[in-house]
């Protein structure tokens, strides 16, 4: 592989600087940061790529863990051909193409690894277009993708390949990255650089497990660094402040992690925890969720999760959804604040869940019982000559305000769905209802004897 300087000619004469993430691509395993549950000593990747006997797999994990760059470090330690190419600029034409030659190279003993960057982004027939060819072994799959790939790779593909999850660097590994890009010749090592140890763990924490991100904001701090009268670079903590002062969260609107997220913030109120429900909030808010998807998530979770328990939690979700809707963001951040908070304070049933999916269930499997004739309108003689209406009790007309009619099908009497839970005016209700069932227990053993 060609050595890469910091600058390269251009065809037109001119120079072109390689970005510092790119000069320090390890080349090889020792070089690689983090992923030691895949790459340390005696670790399963690890071992399969120093013995060569490696077979389809996906790397599956969030940008600038190294999905690429182990993938060339496979290319240069297996005896193989190897074909990079990308999802984004490939159609069916290209892979049928690369795979024909492929088949070809396999008749003559050749093996091809096959290298697909975001393999999440192609579709069905285009995945299907590989399968064959995995199958009889003309290639070596390697996919990367930062798509839960049990949802974007197809069933069938995904069997045929080994997932291994790469994860987001540890900001250890993060620093000792930096410190190696200002020792490397490949890096700032032929420059005096002055940068605090504290700087290097600030910009660690802003790449939140990226190190391209990680390489990105050091060699910007670098380059709008004060040159001093000795020559040398100080990385100033204005000129850092400036490089980092927005955090690039993960968080994609329609990918695994928004709904990694949203059920965070779901359990976090369910456990009663103001603070984490604020927190997994307040991270939407800022990978830019549409601020009404959280707002009806809350009015979901005031029915499911707190229920009759607190009857004024629908209304404060509501309430925050109507507030959300009048202002937008950014003012509406303080009412889903305001609504979060109060769920997650409040106390908790999910009888009414409950309830309702018993019922469903019942339905499902069940049979569709008719409605009693006491229940039914009689708006026409006909009706009433078949007897609809007939039994019906106005609750109106007695002091009770409640009868003992039957309300359900004759099959289903004495069938319970909703059974209240004890906490908070929950518990009230189900006081009342247990009374309600005992008074009509009464009144129908009343008219047996």
């Amino acid at each position: 592989m060609e050595q890469l300087t910091m600058f390269d000619a251009m065809p037109d004469g001119r120079i072109e600087t390689i970005p510092l993430a790119s000069r320090l691509r390890p080349q090889t395993l020792e070089e690689f940061f983090g992923q030691e549950h895949l790459l340390g000593q005696g670790k399963m990747l690890r071992q399969l790529i120093e013995k060569d006997q490696i077979s389809s797999m996906i790397f599956w994990g969030p940008p600038g863990v190294g999905k690429t760059t182990l993938a060339g470090i496979i290319a240069k330690r297996t005896k193989a051909d190897f074909i990079n190419f990308s999802a984004v600029t490939s159609g069916i034409k290209e892979i049928k193409d690369v795979m024909n030659q492929t088949e070809i190279s396999r008749k003559m003993g050749i093996r091809t690894v096959l290298f697909v960057d975001e393999i999440h982004r192609f579709n069905k027939a285009q995945q299907d277009a590989f399968l064959p060819f995995v199958e009889k072994g003309s290639i070596l799959l390697i996919g990367a993708t930062t798509e839960n790939p049990s949802f974007e790779v197809n069933a069938a593909l995904l069997s045929r390949c080994r997932v291994f999850v790469l994860k987001a660097l540890e900001e250890k590994d993060i620093i000792r990255l930096l410190e190696n890009a200002l020792q490397s010749p490949a890096g700032f090592a032929g420059q005096k650089v002055e940068i605090a140890k504290g700087q290097l763990q600030a910009i660690a924490i802003f790449a939140n497990g990226d190190a391209r991100t990680a390489l990105n904001t050091l060699e910007m701090a670098v380059l709008n660094g004060e040159i001093t009268e000795h020559g040398s670079i100080v990385v100033t903590e204005e000129g850092l402040a400036q490089c980092i002062n927005r955090k690039s969260l993960l968080y994609d609107k329609s990918g695994e992690e928004h709904y990694n997220i949203i059920s965070a913030l779901h359990k976090s109120m369910r456990n009663s925890d103001p603070d984490a429900a604020i927190y997994w909030m307040c991270r939407m808010l800022e990978g830019g969720e549409n601020p009404l998807y959280i707002a009806r998530r809350l009015i979901r979770f005031a029915s499911e999760d707190v229920g009759m328990a607190d009857p004024q939690a629908l209304l404060v979700a509501v309430a925050a959804y109507q507030a959300c809707h009048f202002l937008g963001m950014p003012e509406c951040d303080v009412h889903l604040t305001h609504a979060v908070t109060y769920l997650a304070m409040a106390p908790k049933s999910n009888a009414l869940y409950m309830a309702c999916e018993k019922c469903k269930e019942h339905i499902r499997t069940g049979t569709a019982e008719p409605v009693p004739l006491q229940l039914r309108n009689a708006p026409t003689k006909l009706m009433k000559d078949l007897h609809y209406g007939d039994g019906y009790q106005y609750a109106h007309n007695v002091e009770e305000k409640i009868t003992d009619m039957e309300c359900l099908p004759e099959s289903m009497r004495g069938s319970r769905f909703y059974l209240p839970g004890k906490e908070g005016a929950e518990a009230a209700v189900q006081e009342k209802l247990e009374r309600i069932i005992a008074w009509k227990q009464d009144r129908s053993h009343g008219k047996d004897r």
